[in-house]
């Protein structure tokens, strides 16, 4: 099993310790781009992909790196909505 489909099994859970920095990776393996619009985002980052213009805004956890699970649910229907996850 290569480090992608783990990852989208791993967050098909909704796990409670589910990292910013590992939504990050898994978006970015599956071709999105991410851009923080400098000081006015505040911790909002958004990931988009050129190709077809998806789009999802994440809130970057802070002072910690852990998700809330409403975020990580938001993720993880967001990639069944669009074909990403099974």
């Amino acid at each position: 099993m290569s480090k992608l489909e783990k990852a989208k099994e791993r967050i098909k859970k909704v796990p409670k310790d589910y990292t910013f920095q590992e939504a990050r990776s898994l978006l970015l393996s599956l071709g999105f781009m991410d851009a923080n619009k400098g000081k006015t985002s505040g911790s909002r980052v958004r990931f988009y992909r050129e190709d077809n213009g998806l789009f999802i805004n994440l809130h970057k956890p802070h002072p910690g790196d852990i998700m809330k699970e409403y975020a990580v649910k938001q993720l993880v229907e967001f990639l069944r909505e669009n074909g990403y996850l099974k």
